[in-house]
């Protein structure tokens, strides 16, 4: 366990030293994973679990494209797929990956097999929270956790599949059998977690919706989209706009803010660059606070989730839904992306006479070399691992 001490603030952190393998199918050694629904988070979690040695099941109707996914990552009717009613009957631990709006749907044909002893697992605080919204008010008797992953399920797999570990939020709201926090930890680790921090459902759903809504998502595109109008009502290209707002924030800066922090970005950034955004960034946040303020006031009021689950219980939310990501797969910004992308040297096929080619020749080469080595090296589990990883790369 690691503390963090930022302040007068301490938090402590679990680490996968805390919770090895080992000791994490020893607490989940009677355990039957349930995982109900097989979205993104559903499929990276139960995924993962499976690959660590843990006993996982699926619950996921028939029919549509979840299920067939479900047979093509090898999960059998009957054996290790049901549907989610029999899924949640048969677990002793129901981890439920529904969408939201689905939780709530859902929630009647859950509840009876929620008996007592077993878990109710949760990757966002939203149904428990909003109770008074989604009705879903767990039993007395069984234990409610939380694992939610700082990140999407396509994440917490490939993160997985390369050897790293998302970070993870972890919360225990109910504990009736005095487990729930080992088994909590157990399966945060189980399904991916390089380290986990805790918090409450409460504070995980509203800093989630608030983030999502902000700079992880809305607040960016909005800046993105802002800068690059301006620019192109100025008279520059399209590439050139997308280039400045989009592709070497995602390509050159952004990678240098995840390795060492913004400041480390700055210091490698030109003089120019470092007296601009010093002298700059101070005003974006006088002038996006409010709006910062107002969008946490209509989170935590329930405003926010009273929208998400109108808008995603229409029955043709879908179909709406890809309409707007059309409208913005189309709008000439991402357009202007799609072209830019493509000219990366890693999307290209480089003549075999040209210095490029050679060189990419050449790590292909020593690629060759070093998986044959590994292969030498590659025994048990983590030749079992280092299949499926193929297996899921080429679906």
């Amino acid at each position: 366990m690691k503390e963090i001490r930022i302040g007068n603030t301490v938090e402590r952190c679990i680490e996968r030293a805390d919770y090895p393998l080992d000791r994490v199918r020893e607490i989940l050694k009677n355990e039957t994973i349930a995982v109900v629904g097989y979205g993104v988070q559903g499929r990276g979690q139960s995924l993962n679990m499976r690959d660590n040695g843990v006993k996982v099941i699926v619950g996921q109707r028939p029919g549509g494209k979840a299920y067939e996914l479900c047979l093509a990552d090898g999960w059998k009717p009957g054996e290790t797929l049901f549907d989610p009613e029999e899924a949640a009957a048969r677990g002793t631990v129901i981890q439920y990956l529904l969408s939201d709006a689905g939780q709530k749907e859902m929630w009647p044909k859950i509840k009876p097999h929620l008996t007592p002893g077993k878990a109710l697992y949760f990757s966002h605080g939203f149904s428990v929270v909003f109770s008074d919204q989604t009705g879903v008010v767990p039993p007395p008797d069984i234990d409610v956790i939380l694992v939610a992953p700082k990140g999407s399920g396509t994440t917490v797999r490939r993160h997985f599949l390369e050897g790293k570990g998302i970070n993870s939020s972890f919360a225990i709201h109910h504990d009736a059998t005095g487990r729930a926090r080992e088994r909590c930890l157990a399966l945060g680790i189980a399904i991916g977690s390089g380290y986990l921090f805790e918090t409450t459902f409460e504070k995980e759903v509203i800093s989630d919706l608030t983030g999502e809504r902000g700079v992880l998502m809305g607040a960016i595109y909005g800046l993105w989209l802002a800068q690059y109008e301006v620019l192109r009502e100025h008279g520059h290209s399209p590439s050139e706009a997308f280039n400045e707002t989009v592709e070497e924030a995602t390509q050159s800066l952004y990678p240098l803010i995840a390795e060492k922090g913004m400041d480390w970005m700055y210091a490698n950034c030109s003089t120019t660059a470092q007296r601009g955004a010093l002298d700059w960034f101070k005003a974006f946040r006088d002038a996006t606070k409010p709006l910062f303020e107002k969008l946490y006031q209509s989170v935590a009021s329930g405003e926010e989730t009273r929208r998400v689950l109108e808008a995603n219980s229409r029955p043709d939310y879908r179909q709406q839904l890809e309409k707007e990501l059309q409208q913005i797969a189309q709008s000439e910004m991402w357009q202007a992306g799609t072209q830019v992308r493509a000219l990366r040297p890693e999307r290209q096929r480089p003549h075999p006479t040209s210095a490029l080619g050679e060189f990419r020749d050449e790590r292909i080469r020593g690629a060759g070399r070093e998986a044959q080595i590994a292969h030498q090296q590659t025994k048990g589990v983590f030749a079992g691992r280092l299949r499926r990883s193929f297996d899921d790369r080429a679906q």
